[in-house]
């Protein structure tokens, strides 16, 4: 088993992505976090983001080690003679003529080394025809990149299950399916994981899968005894968006603040209604770079069942996923009848905020906050309105 140990944090960090570019596609491609000033990359897998890859594209930053021996640092080179003599005997050795490399794997771990000069690469293709020898990586070449990975190959490696170790007391979801009545959702169903039974404890060395469901109506109580406690509490200060509303001047304002219990290892924030104390909305974030909130929320994998309006289609459903783009679901919906309210989120007045604007469009009791690139952003739930009153995109906190 490999192990690399990053001793300092680099605040010069940048994730790849693309900034504000509608055409870029968050799926297309593994998340990149690379720290500058390490020379090292740690790649995510776009879909379920956790770490698939760690690639180290510059050892004279790092000194690293094997069994406790270093195989590189100021004093020691990481030769082809030095790996040979680390990590033992392996395949031959496998030449990329396009990167000019010579790629040398090991189960979970790959070096590439690069050739000393261009007029080398002809004398090392592979080719058995001339004998193993044509295989082998020159003396004397030298570590370019290094990639530590899980499973036999970096072509075909996939981001490993979360280690129990890394639960640390957490509850993390595995799914949440939203239930909905005739008129609209009602609650969620969550299948949630965990592990051991307590913080940084492993009495309990398996992982445990159960299901909980909380609905619209709730007491702050009952969602406690089913979710446990909250990573954070946030009281709602004012409602920003109550211009928008039919009669802001008939609004009086209230005594006390609604609230939300943040539960950011299941994607899912409750807002909770500050005089009854009883669910009145759930907010399921999908945590794609580009947006605001980008690693604050586990991604929330929902699965949402959507009335479809059109000829022939009464009763049926499809189902709106994490994954689901805005143009697929307004096809099946039909268009918003209102305009969609733009949202613009920052830090403070002062701040301006890189990823730039969402839009937030209303729909069979849901809002979906859609980002430039046509991904949903986050989805709030709205329980059955209250006698007299009217659901409106503006609703949204």
């Amino acid at each position: 088993m490999i192990f690399l140990r990053i001793w300092r944090w680099c605040p010069s960090a940048l994730w790849g992505m693309s900034n504000g570019n509608s055409r870029w596609s968050p799926l297309s491609h593994d998340l990149i976090l690379n720290l500058t000033q390490d020379g090292i990359k740690l790649l995510f897998d776009a879909f379920n983001q956790r770490l698939k890859v760690i690639e180290v594209y510059d050892l004279t930053k790092v000194k690293l080690k094997y069994c406790g021996v270093h195989f590189n640092s100021q004093a020691i080179a990481p030769t082809i003679e030095q790996i040979d003599q680390s990590f033992g005997a392996t395949h031959p050795g496998v030449y990329n003529s396009a990167e000019q490399l010579f790629h040398l794997n090991f189960r979970g771990l790959s070096f590439s080394f690069q050739l000393d000069s261009w007029t080398e690469a002809p004398k090392y293709e592979p080719n058995f025809a001339h004998g193993l020898a044509s295989l082998q990586i020159p003396h004397g070449a030298t570590v370019k990149r290094m990639y530590i990975y899980s499973g036999n190959s970096l072509q075909d490696t996939k981001a490993p299950v979360m280690p129990l170790s890394c639960f640390l007391g957490n509850v993390y979801a595995e799914s949440v399916d939203v239930l909905r009545d005739g008129t609209g959702p009602s609650g969620l169903r969550l299948r949630l994981l965990a592990a051991g039974c307590g913080p940084g404890l492993l009495a309990d060395a398996k992982m445990r899968v159960f299901e909980r469901s909380v609905y619209f109506g709730d007491s702050c109580q009952d969602v406690l005894s089913v979710l446990g406690s909250p990573h954070k509490v946030f009281y709602k200060s004012e409602d920003k968006m109550k211009i928008h509303s039919p009669s802001p001047h008939k609004q009086v304002p209230s005594k006390c603040n609604d609230y939300f219990f943040n539960y950011f290892t299941l994607g899912v924030d409750i807002l909770f209604d500050a005089n009854t104390h009883k669910v009145k909305k759930f907010v399921l974030h999908t945590n794609y770079p580009g947006h605001y909130n980008f690693n604050i929320y586990h991604r929330c994998e929902f699965k949402i069942p959507l009335a479809i309006k059109k000829e022939n289609a009464d009763g049926q459903t499809e189902t709106c996923t994490t994954y689901s783009k805005w143009d697929n679901i307004q096809e099946l919906l039909g268009h918003p009848v209102e305009k969609p309210v733009v949202l613009h989120r920052s830090s403070s007045p002062n701040n301006t905020n890189p990823f730039g604007s969402t839009f937030c469009f209303g729909l069979q009791r849901m809002i979906f906050e859609v980002m430039q690139n046509n991904h949903i952003a986050s989805v709030t739930l709205y329980g059955p309105p209250r006698p007299g009153a009217h659901l409106r995109t503006a609703e949204l906190p």
